[in-house]
């Protein structure tokens, strides 16, 4: 298996779990062997360089998946724009970008943990999930776990997944830390933020966005 990592911190509870979820050191290895940015494994995903990842909403409309997702409730913290600048999306981005547009927000398009950074240090933001939320009542779906093949092993993990709550061994959350410079009581608030259940409410916002789009 080999699958897309994407280091950001939303996705912290996924890759504790899939620690304890692969058996084998291969399937280990295999889940640690690209890794990227969304633009980036999004390309690595359809071009077939590997075979499941976390895939931007935008480019997983015709994927197959698991009703897994990077979801915001409502505020997200991690994806906004930086208002009053000249207008800029983020290569990293994929969905976030899209999202801009849709709302019509102008400024420079931040995603993940520099975003998160930026919010921490209470400087001038529009959180993009946030203000979904505030026009159309629906949480905002930034990616959805898609796969090419062995749907059985994928509705194993959503199955899995969805039945535990993660928690973070205070050794990755520390390394975490030390990677991010974001205090371990601010990543576990952010945490708080993302949900991973791609509910019927979530498929209503996933549904909208690709109308909009």
């Amino acid at each position: 298996m080999v699958f897309g990592k994407i280091e950001y911190l939303n996705l912290l509870p996924f890759h504790v779990f899939m620690k304890r979820f692969t058996k084998s050191s291969q399937q280990s290895i295999s889940m640690h062997y690209k890794r990227g940015v969304p633009a980036k494994i999004n390309e690595k995903f359809l071009s077939r360089r590997i075979d499941a990842a976390f895939i931007s909403s935008i480019s997983a409309k015709k994927c197959k998946h698991v009703n897994l997702g990077i979801i915001a409730k409502k505020e997200v913290l991690s994806v906004i724009v930086v208002p009053n600048v000249e207008n800029e999306t983020d290569i990293e981005s994929a969905s976030s970008n899209v999202l801009a547009k849709i709302l019509d927000i102008k400024g420079k398009v931040l995603i993940g943990d520099k975003a998160l950074k930026h919010y921490l240090q209470e400087k001038p933001y529009i959180d993009l999930a946030a203000e979904w939320n505030s026009r159309y009542k629906l949480p905002f779906v930034f990616a959805l776990l898609c796969y090419h093949k062995d749907q059985h092993l994928y509705k194993n993990i959503e199955r899995q997944f969805s039945k535990q709550r993660v928690k973070i061994p205070q050794y990755l959350l520390n390394a975490a830390s030390l990677r991010t410079e974001i205090s371990k009581k601010d990543i576990l608030n952010y945490l708080t933020y993302i949900s991973y259940d791609l509910n019927i409410k979530a498929q209503r916002g996933l549904s909208l966005f690709y109308q909009k789009s």
